[in-house]
């Protein structure tokens, strides 16, 4: 579990102390503020430390740290990843764990290039791989995207490339696919179909009762989303003591998707999972607050994080309830529109 993590001059995100519950943790705040880097950067580092047979030396992990930022993040050095001023300048990112042979530190300038300091280095590796879900969908370039973007130099990100490899993992079997079969429940349900993949090409359809089974570029998008979640849920890698770093969900969702999804986020919270969500979505805020506050989940634990600009200068302010981390732009927007629409009226 990830208990902290410290960002000093990293891009835009606030030179803070990020304390992390062990279930649902919420980042809100206006566009360029530096929601989604927050996410990325710890995942780089996680995903860089996961893995049975990753080398956790000094040595190795300075460059694979820097080379996993570069291709999440996706600037033209690593040295840009550095929050701009004048002069030279020097970033620090460090997580600490729970397990505290898996926590690490970093730091580099801005006239890095290719690798970063490594100042503490993790003894232990992460047992299973971080999972990061994008704004868009990822089971339409699956299985083909992994080959092309390992053999051809692609602009895309990295994150891309690690979650199609996830989806083509094997479906688990066993105890195990009990709980499977619950948190894949709800999805199916609203997806109207079953997850099902062909064996031989690694595709994958939606089975809809006495429909057949759909080819998934024929199934909208926001319903895409679903089947992403439901077969790494399947598939294991969403089941038990990992983590889910998930960048506005609400993406290409309809209002009645997003309270699928908000519920698929808590039950995972509530069997283990840690989670990292990055949203503008005000409906979703609120729809994670009213789960989370059910009886039946009283044991997740959540913290919020606001990310506020004042005189050019971002901050975060942080809690266990949405109302800690002061205004939230969605909510003012919200509110100055019921307003002018009221007006309309008048």
């Amino acid at each position: 579990m990830l208990t902290s993590a410290v960002f000093k001059n990293f891009t835009t995100v606030p030179n803070d102390e990020f304390k992390f519950a062990k279930g649902l943790n919420v980042i809100v705040g206006a566009n360029g503020l530096g929601k989604s880097h927050i996410l990325k950067a710890i995942y780089s580092l996680l995903k860089v430390q996961s893995g049975k047979n990753v080398e956790l030396t000094k040595a190795f992990l300075e460059k694979a740290y820097a080379e996993k930022l570069v291709g999440v993040m996706r600037p033209e050095e690593l040295g840009r990843l550095v929050k701009r001023k004048r002069g030279s300048e020097r970033c620090e990112l460090a997580l600490t764990m729970k397990a505290a042979k898996q926590s690490t530190r970093i730091a580099f300038a801005n006239r890095a290039k290719s690798q970063v300091e490594v100042a503490t280095v993790p003894s232990e590796a992460l047992p299973l791989s971080p999972v990061f879900l994008p704004t868009r969908e990822l089971v339409t370039l699956s299985p083909w995207f992994v080959p092309l973007y390992d053999n051809f130099h692609l602009e895309f990100e990295e994150t891309w490339r690690d979650t199609v490899s996830l989806l083509g993992a094997p479906s688990v079997k066993g105890p195990r696919e009990k709980t499977v079969k619950t948190l894949l429940a709800p999805l199916e349900e609203a997806m109207n179909g079953k997850l099902t993949v062909d064996s031989k090409t690694g595709r994958f359809y939606l089975s809809v009762a006495g429909g057949g089974d759909m080819e998934m570029p024929l199934v909208a998008e926001g319903v895409r989303k679903l089947v992403m979640l439901a077969r790494l849920i399947s598939t294991g890698v969403l089941l038990e003591q990992g983590y889910l770093f998930w960048d506005e969900p609400e993406t290409n969702l309809n209002p009645k998707l997003i309270r699928t999804v908000a519920a698929s986020i808590i039950h995972l919270a509530n069997h283990g999972i840690q989670i990292f969500v990055a949203t503008h979505s005000l409906f979703l805020l609120r729809e994670l607050e009213i789960l989370s506050a059910q009886p039946d989940m009283k044991g997740i634990s959540t913290r919020y994080f606001g990310l506020h600009s004042v005189d050019s200068l971002v901050t975060v302010a942080q809690g266990e309830k949405l109302e800690d981390v002061g205004n939230i732009a969605a909510l003012d927007e919200s509110l100055m529109q019921s307003d002018r629409y009221l007006d309309l009226e008048q």
